[in-house]
C-alpha cells in the first residue's frame, strides 16, 4: 500500500464516488485511480467501497474504518511537510484564511497588515465563501484558519476561539424618516415592520437571529434584497430601496482607516436589544500542526488567543469550542 492509494480513497469520497472527477481533482487517469483502490482493497481482504457493476455506490462497514485511518495517515504526512517548513524556512510560507466578506473586508486587515511587517515573505491567500463553505476548507486542509459567525462552531472536527462579539445596526440615508428620531431613541421590531429591509442572505452575519426576532414577535418583515456584502447592502440603501440591517463592524468609525468615515451620508442605529449579540469565531482543523506565523496571526486577530494556549489546544485532546 502508498500514499497514492489512500488519496484516491480519500478523494473519491470527497467527490461524492465519483472517479471521473476525483481523477481530474488529482490530475491522473480514472482506470488508474479504480485499479490503485482495487489493490489496496486486494491487500488488506476487504472490499472499501460496495459497487454496482463497476461504479461505486457507497463505503462499506469496514471501509468506513480504513477512511479514519486514513484520514489520520495523509494529516501526519502533512503534518510532516509542515514541520520541516517550519524549521528549514522559518520565515517563509503561504497562510491561507478561509472567511465571509464581512470579515475579510472589516475584521482581517489590520492584523494581517501587522503580520506582513512580522513575516514579509509569507504570503496570504484569502478564500471568501458562505460559513459552510469556510468549514469544508478547513476540514478539506485548504485553509490553515477559518474565520466566520455561523457554522464552524458546529464541527466536532474543529477546535474554535470566539474572538470578537458584535451586533447588527439600522443604517439608512440622513433624509430617511428614522434618522429623525433622537439618537436615544430605540428602534422596535414594528418600526423595521413599516419599511423594505435590505439586510443579508440567510446564511451569513447573523441573518438567522434576525429572522427569529421577528418570527417570535409573529411579524413578517418585508425583505427588499439580500445580499452577502455589506457595502453592497449600503450601496442599496443610498438608492433608497430599503432600511439596511448590517453587521455593525461594516461601519468604520473616523479614524479607523486613517481617513474621514466613508459612511458619513448615513444614519445608522445600533439593534442589539432586537438581535441580540454576534460572536466571530477562529477556527483549526483539530490536530493539524500550524506553523509558527499562523500561531502568531491568531495572536494579532484576537488579544485573547496567547500562543501557550494554541499550542496546548489544537494538538491536544481539548474542548472543540473554547469561550474566551
Amino acid at each position: 500500500m502508498n500514499l497514492h492509494q489512500f488519496r484516491f480513497v480519500q478523494e473519491a469520497v470527497r467527490r461524492n464516488l465519483n472517479l471521473t472527477e476525483t481523477a481530474r481533482v488529482l490530475h491522473t487517469s480514472q482506470p488508474g485511480i479504480s485499479k490503485a483502490i482495487l489493490e489496496l482493497e486486494e491487500e488488506l481482504g476487504i472490499d472499501i467501497f460496495v459497487r454496482h457493476g463497476k461504479r461505486l455506490r457507497r463505503v462499506s462497514e469496514p471501509g468506513q474504518k480504513v477512511l479514519e485511518s486514513v484520514e489520520i495517515i495523509l494529516r501526519e504526512v502533512a503534518n510532516l511537510r509542515r514541520i520541516g517548513q517550519e524549521f528549514s524556512r522559518q520565515d517563509v510560507g503561504r497562510l491561507s484564511i478561509a472567511t465571509t466578506h464581512t470579515q475579510a473586508r472589516y475584521m482581517l486587515p489590520e492584523p494581517l497588515a501587522r503580520l506582513r511587517q512580522i513575516y514579509p515573505k509569507v504570503q496570504v491567500s484569502l478564500h471568501q465563501g458562505t460559513p459552510d463553505q469556510v468549514t469544508a476548507m478547513l476540514l478539506d486542509e485548504v485553509a490553515d484558519v477559518g474565520l466566520a459567525t455561523e457554522s464552524v462552531a458546529e464541527s466536532d472536527a474543529l477546535i474554535t476561539f470566539a474572538c470578537h462579539e458584535w451586533q447588527h445596526a439600522m443604517v439608512v440615508p440622513q433624509h430617511h424618516e428614522l434618522a429623525q428620531l433622537p439618537e436615544s431613541a430605540v428602534i422596535t421590531l414594528e418600526q423595521l415592520q413599516r419599511w423594505p429591509l435590505i439586510t443579508y442572505q440567510p446564511s451569513f452575519a447573523g441573518r438567522k437571529r434576525i429572522d427569529a426576532a421577528f418570527e417570535q414577535r409573529q411579524l413578517t418583515p418585508q425583505i427588499a434584497l439580500e445580499a452577502i456584502d455589506s457595502d453592497i447592502i449600503k450601496t442599496y440603501v443610498r438608492l433608497g430601496m430599503g432600511v439596511g440591517i448590517i453587521a455593525e463592524m461594516a461601519l468604520q468609525p473616523p479614524g479607523q482607516t486613517g481617513e474621514a468615515r466613508p459612511d458619513k451620508d448615513l444614519v445608522w442605529r445600533p439593534l442589539g436589544h432586537l438581535f441580540g449579540s454576534n460572536t466571530s469565531r477562529l477556527a483549526f482543523k483539530r490536530g493539524v500542526y500550524a506553523r509558527d506565523y499562523v500561531l502568531t496571526f491568531a495572536e494579532l486577530f484576537s488579544p485573547r488567543l496567547t500562543r501557550e494556549l494554541l499550542l496546548r489546544t489544537l494538538q491536544g485532546p481539548g474542548k472543540d469550542h473554547y469561550e474566551l
